[in-house]
């Protein structure tokens, strides 16, 4: 099975009419637990969630313009570009900082669509990250953060690179550094509304607000996960296959289920006995977003322009 892992391959060129382009990760990410404490009267939930990311995702190709122009390639279908992230988060920036530059961006969308593990996210915040960089327009991760929490909660992320703790409806981020373990990512055939989930009145709002040490030694869960086993039977019985191999849970609201593992050869295993109607991979958790690892390993002066 073809693998994305992006500590084997963090940056490639490639050259179309003679004129290069670059490619930046979009890491997926994972909800090692998620409780939800209460709801705010303005219907917002407050939670505790940990997030960690995986050396898996999507690549996000770059070729910047002198023109101003920003064009987008995606392979995502009924999505029109101006509803995309990735030519959102790119109108955002260059906005936002007057810049005369533009973009040509291609993305090989690898993640599946409405898995729970950020993809959609992520590619925006890939987006802001790389173009920041690349047109040098200098804003710090605090100030891209909350460009990026225009475009979606989980946005500000992928944009800060470190795994973290979220407190609150997402915004009070802590980072941490929980066991980089391997895990095994499975979805189903089925596509999940998160407005269902938290709609559902059967979804626990009361769950004790705990201190970060507390939380990481206590075994983790997620308050979503029965709620979406009543209303997705495909989770259910998914589930109920992993768990005899690994302790396994939803991530966020799913559709992506996750066992951990010790080791890579452990979760393969697994992976290659997977039922043959799901999508899976197997990736390292990793505290440090593989994009941010890739920025720390080259030099902006030695870019192809």
């Amino acid at each position: 099975m073809k693998t994305y892992q992006f500590s084997t391959a963090l940056l490639s060129t490639n050259s179309s009419e003679g004129a290069h382009s670059l490619r930046f990760p979009c890491p997926a990410k994972l909800n090692l637990f998620l409780y939800i404490n209460g709801k705010r009267p303005d219907g917002y939930h407050e939670l505790q969630t940990l997030f960690q990311f995986l050396d898996f995702g999507d690549w996000l190709h770059i070729k910047i313009r002198n023109d101003g122009k920003i064009n987008l390639i995606s392979s995502i279908a009924d999505l029109k570009i101006e509803n995309n992230l990735i030519y959102r988060a790119a109108i955002l920036l260059q906005q936002h900082t007057n810049t005369p530059l533009g973009a040509d961006l291609e993305l090989d969308k690898i993640l599946p669509i409405g898995g729970g593990v950020g993809g959609g996210s992520s590619n925006a915040a890939t987006a802001l990250v790389a173009l920041n960089y690349l047109w040098k327009t200098g804003l710090t991760t605090e100030e891209l953060a909350k460009l990026g929490l225009a475009l979606g909660a989980d946005v500000p992320i992928f944009v800060h690179g470190k795994a973290a703790f979220a407190e609150g409806v997402g915004e009070q981020i802590t980072y941490c550094e929980p066991p980089e373990k391997w895990y095994l990512v499975l979805k189903p055939n089925v596509s999940i509304s998160t407005a269902v989930v938290f709609a559902d009145s059967d979804l626990p709002r009361n769950t004790p607000k705990k201190p970060l040490q507390q939380l990481l030694q206590e075994k983790y869960a997620n308050d979503c996960e029965k709620v979406v086993r009543d209303h997705y039977s495909e989770v259910e019985e998914l589930l109920n296959w992993l768990v005899e191999y690994a302790p396994a849970r939803l991530t966020g609201t799913g559709a992506c289920i996750f066992a951990e593992f010790d080791d890579e050869q452990s979760a393969q295993l697994v992976l290659q006995a997977k039922p043959k109607n799901c999508f899976g991979f197997v990736a390292k958790g990793l505290n440090l977003s593989p994009l941010h690892a890739m920025l720390q390993r080259i030099d902006i002066e030695d870019l192809p322009t």
